[in-house]
């Protein structure tokens, strides 16, 4: 069920979200984590790593320290999001220089001296190669939308399972034409996707359509990847799939299992060469006792 979704432009599109106040797992989720709410975030965090999880959503340390590759990516999905804002205002396609304002002011709330870049990365390499993702961007297909925009950065709640708490998120842009509801998150990699690694993200947009399907009932939902690549050339790609109502029920499931061993209290660490190199709580880890 949807609890509503509000439209961020003010557009009169879209009911007003409100939480599930009938919903008691909320109340167990805001004694928790001071949020009466689960996002997709927090259960991804979880199965990486519960003590990282517990780190951020119960004590709420702040971290150490914030890998260039997630201020880089949150800035490019900020530029993206501008002409599907445009077109929502009803406002003129936004020109490169409106882009890179918006990339850079994703690196504006950080201390510089807390970014970790990576081997031969610089603040001005990421900036050249930003500029040629978001050219390459605006001149490509996928900065149009067949039909309308119904939301950009569009908020989402509802209950997915009794027991669990209300999942809560951001839908990157939701578009529709006369037959489908399109569900579409934005996302950066170093190099074009395989059909695993579309099958394997799909999850987050899969609970998200569920809880949007009801902005247009009868209508047929699909979700969609953006994916820029940050290669010398960069590539535009678009990864369209139907939603197939097995795989939401498989989903859901997986959601509620995490929120069952996070509601009984289980933390732990779990070390990965890929997960740790980045996390901002590393020496948090290292004096956790149990």
């Amino acid at each position: 069920m949807i609890a509503g979704v509000t439209n961020i432009a003010g557009a009169d599109l879209l009911p007003v979200l409100t939480p599930t106040s009938t919903n008691p797992a909320n109340e167990v989720a805001k004694k928790l984590t001071g949020r009466d709410y689960v996002s997709w975030s927090a259960l991804s965090t979880y199965r990486t790593c519960p003590l990282k999880y517990r780190f951020r959503y119960v004590d709420g340390l702040p971290e150490e320290s914030v890998s260039s590759a997630l201020v880089f990516g949150t800035g490019i999905h900020t530029a993206i999001e501008e002409p599907f804002q445009s077109m929502l205002a009803g406002e003129p396609k936004p020109d490169i220089a409106k882009l890179m304002f918006a990339y850079r002011s994703a690196w504006l709330p950080h201390d510089p001296d807390a970014i970790q870049f990576g081997a031969k990365e610089t603040r001005e390499t990421l900036d050249g190669l930003a500029a040629r993702m978001l050219t390459a961007f605006l001149v490509s297909e996928a900065a149009s939308v067949d039909g309308r925009v119904l939301g950009v950065e569009e908020e989402v709640r509802g209950v997915l399972v009794d027991g669990m708490p209300d999942l809560y998120g951001r839908v990157d842009l939701l578009t529709e034409d006369a037959d489908t509801l399109l569900v579409t998150d934005i996302k950066t990699s170093r190099g074009k996707w395989s059909q695993e690694q579309v099958e394997d993200a799909g999850e987050q947009l899969l609970l998200y359509s569920k809880l949007a399907s009801e902005i247009s009932p009868g209508k047929k939902v699909m979700t969609r990847f953006l994916v820029l690549t940050k290669t010398k050339e960069p590539v535009i790609e678009e990864h369209v799939r139907e939603v197939e109502p097995g795989c939401v029920k498989r989903t859901v499931a997986g959601a509620e299992r995490v929120w069952r061993a996070i509601d009984s209290g289980v933390f732990y660490p779990a070390p990965s060469a890929m997960a740790c190199s980045g996390c901002g709580y590393r020496a948090a880890c290292r004096a956790w006792c149990g």
